[in-house]
Protein backbone atom coordinates (compact mmCIF):
# COMPACT_ATOMS: atom_id res chain seq x y z
CA UNK A 1 0.00 0.00 0.00
CA UNK A 2 1.46 3.36 -1.02
CA UNK A 3 1.65 6.44 1.21
CA UNK A 4 -1.07 8.10 -0.84
CA UNK A 5 -3.47 5.17 -0.35
CA UNK A 6 -2.87 5.27 3.41
CA UNK A 7 -3.67 9.02 3.55
CA UNK A 8 -6.92 8.62 1.61
CA UNK A 9 -8.09 5.67 3.63
CA UNK A 10 -11.45 6.47 5.29
CA UNK A 11 -12.18 9.52 3.18
CA UNK A 12 -15.26 7.90 1.65
CA UNK A 13 -16.64 7.16 5.10
CA UNK A 14 -16.11 10.76 6.19
CA UNK A 15 -17.76 12.11 3.05
CA UNK A 16 -20.71 9.77 3.57
CA UNK A 17 -21.06 10.86 7.19
CA UNK A 18 -21.23 14.49 6.10
CA UNK A 19 -23.50 13.90 3.10
CA UNK A 20 -26.15 11.59 4.58
CA UNK A 21 -27.75 14.17 6.91
CA UNK A 22 -28.03 16.57 3.98
CA UNK A 23 -29.72 13.91 1.87
CA UNK A 24 -32.07 12.99 4.73
CA UNK A 25 -33.00 16.65 5.30
CA UNK A 26 -33.67 17.13 1.60
CA UNK A 27 -35.89 14.03 1.56
CA UNK A 28 -37.89 15.29 4.55
CA UNK A 29 -38.34 18.68 2.85
CA UNK A 30 -39.56 17.11 -0.40
CA UNK A 31 -41.99 14.78 1.41
CA UNK A 32 -43.34 17.65 3.52
CA UNK A 33 -43.88 19.73 0.40
CA UNK A 34 -45.75 16.86 -1.26
CA UNK A 35 -47.93 16.35 1.83
CA UNK A 36 -48.65 20.09 2.03
CA UNK A 37 -49.73 20.30 -1.59
CA UNK A 38 -51.99 17.25 -1.21
CA UNK A 39 -53.56 18.69 1.95
CA UNK A 40 -54.07 22.04 0.22
CA UNK A 41 -55.85 20.40 -2.71
CA UNK A 42 -58.08 18.36 -0.39
CA UNK A 43 -58.98 21.47 1.63
CA UNK A 44 -59.83 23.43 -1.52
CA UNK A 45 -61.89 20.55 -2.93
CA UNK A 46 -63.75 20.17 0.36
CA UNK A 47 -64.51 23.90 0.50
CA UNK A 48 -65.88 23.81 -3.05
CA UNK A 49 -68.01 20.75 -2.27
CA UNK A 50 -69.36 22.34 0.89
CA UNK A 51 -70.15 25.63 -0.83
CA UNK A 52 -71.88 23.81 -3.69
CA UNK A 53 -73.93 21.72 -1.24
CA UNK A 54 -74.96 24.79 0.75
CA UNK A 55 -75.80 26.75 -2.40
CA UNK A 56 -78.01 24.01 -3.80
CA UNK A 57 -79.72 22.79 -0.63
CA UNK A 58 -79.57 25.89 1.57
CA UNK A 59 -78.68 23.62 4.49
CA UNK A 60 -75.45 24.63 6.24
CA UNK A 61 -75.21 21.36 8.19
CA UNK A 62 -75.32 19.44 4.90
CA UNK A 63 -72.40 21.57 3.75
CA UNK A 64 -70.43 20.59 6.87
CA UNK A 65 -71.08 16.89 6.24
CA UNK A 66 -69.97 17.29 2.60
CA UNK A 67 -66.76 18.91 3.84
CA UNK A 68 -66.17 16.04 6.27
CA UNK A 69 -66.66 13.47 3.48
CA UNK A 70 -64.16 15.16 1.17
CA UNK A 71 -61.54 16.50 3.60
CA UNK A 72 -61.72 13.83 6.28
CA UNK A 73 -62.72 13.82 9.92
CA UNK A 74 -59.77 15.89 11.09
CA UNK A 75 -60.81 18.92 9.01
CA UNK A 76 -62.41 21.99 10.53
CA UNK A 77 -65.08 23.80 8.54
CA UNK A 78 -66.58 27.24 8.97
CA UNK A 79 -69.77 27.78 6.98
CA UNK A 80 -71.33 31.24 6.96
CA UNK A 81 -74.14 32.72 4.92
CA UNK A 82 -73.89 36.40 4.03
CA UNK A 83 -77.02 37.44 2.21
CA UNK A 84 -77.25 35.51 -1.06
CA UNK A 85 -73.73 34.11 -0.68
CA UNK A 86 -72.35 31.21 1.34
CA UNK A 87 -68.68 31.07 2.35
CA UNK A 88 -66.94 27.85 3.37
CA UNK A 89 -63.47 27.84 4.90
CA UNK A 90 -61.81 24.47 5.48
CA UNK A 91 -58.67 23.96 7.55
CA UNK A 92 -56.97 20.59 7.86
CA UNK A 93 -53.60 19.36 9.13
CA UNK A 94 -50.89 18.70 6.57
CA UNK A 95 -49.95 15.41 8.21
CA UNK A 96 -52.13 13.01 10.16
CA UNK A 97 -51.67 10.88 13.22
CA UNK A 98 -49.86 12.21 16.26
CA UNK A 99 -48.42 15.06 14.17
CA UNK A 100 -51.89 16.35 13.25
CA UNK A 101 -51.81 19.00 15.98
CA UNK A 102 -48.63 20.52 14.60
CA UNK A 103 -48.28 23.98 13.12
CA UNK A 104 -48.56 22.90 9.46
CA UNK A 105 -52.15 23.37 8.32
CA UNK A 106 -53.70 23.75 4.88
CA UNK A 107 -56.64 26.06 4.22
CA UNK A 108 -59.14 26.17 1.40
CA UNK A 109 -61.92 28.66 0.84
CA UNK A 110 -64.89 28.79 -1.52
CA UNK A 111 -67.81 31.15 -2.05
CA UNK A 112 -71.03 30.28 -3.84
CA UNK A 113 -74.26 32.07 -4.64
CA UNK A 114 -77.27 30.48 -2.95
CA UNK A 115 -79.73 29.35 -5.57
CA UNK A 116 -83.36 30.39 -5.09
Amino acid sequence: MSARDRRERGSVTAELAVGMPVVALLLVAVLTLAAASTAQLRAADAARAGARQAAVSGDLSAARSAVARVAGGDAEATVTQEGDWVRVVVTRPVVGGWLAHGPLRATGEAVAWVEP
